[in-house]
């Protein structure tokens, strides 16, 4: 039994799925004071700011910010903060822009409960940690994997984009990131240009390539 007056780090949650949401929320209270959860990566930005936890378990693939964006941003607003990223994806040049950050951990959702608690323990302690499934034999090589998952893209146009795949009208997107629909426009035929995409179609492609947005 834990000492009743152990301080427990708090953890917040990001996770738009609610039944994931809920299963890692009876995980991590056996160990953790889970301060929180929240669906999309733009109210992880506002909570984080006001809840300030120790950990933010958080899914990659969230709508309206996803969740390595949302993780890069709250990085400078909140540095003592540490990033648990869950995700679907084993894609090794995503793990290595993750590690980027710092101390993070990278974890598959389909990796056992006890992997994410050694997951969160190891951040908490300043030390990154990948699952073993993508771990690189020298991760020395993550700035280049880092480099070639590179977007391209500017941290407006990777909103407009993500928002637009996600099949929100220009007027939506507009007033989310706060901008004109005339600017949203000119976003969207520059990123179009500039990758050659022809179409919507060609816009969610390009979207999910870059893991904006969840298959």
């Amino acid at each position: 039994m834990q000492d009743q007056f152990t301080i427990r780090s708090r953890v917040l949650i990001a996770d738009d799925h609610s039944v994931v949401a809920e299963g890692l929320h009876s995980l991590l209270e056996k160990k953790y004071e889970v301060v929180g959860i929240v669906p999309h990566g733009r109210e992880l930005l506002v909570q984080a700011s006001k809840l300030k936890p120790d950990v933010i378990v958080l899914d990659i693939g969230m709508p309206l910010l996803n969740g390595l964006d949302a993780a890069e941003r709250l990085n400078s607003s909140l540095p003592q903060t540490k990033f648990v990223f869950l995700t679907m994806k084993d894609d090794p040049n995503l793990a290595a822009a993750a590690l980027k950050l710092g101390a993070v951990a990278y974890v598959l959702k389909q990796t056992a409960a006890s992997e994410l608690l050694k997951a969160v323990s190891e951040v908490l302690q300043g030390r990154s940690y990948v699952t073993a499934k993508l771990r690189a034999d020298n991760w020395e090589v993550s700035e280049t994997r880092a480099r070639q998952f590179s977007k391209k893209l500017t941290r407006r146009q990777q909103e407009v984009v993500q928002l637009l795949a996600e099949g929100r009208p220009m007027k939506e997107v507009a007033d989310i990131v706060k901008i004109s629909e005339k600017t949203v426009m000119f976003h969207k035929y520059h990123i179009m240009h500039s990758f050659n995409l022809k179409s919507n179609a060609d816009v969610v492609l390009f979207a999910l390539k870059r893991h904006l947005i969840s298959s």
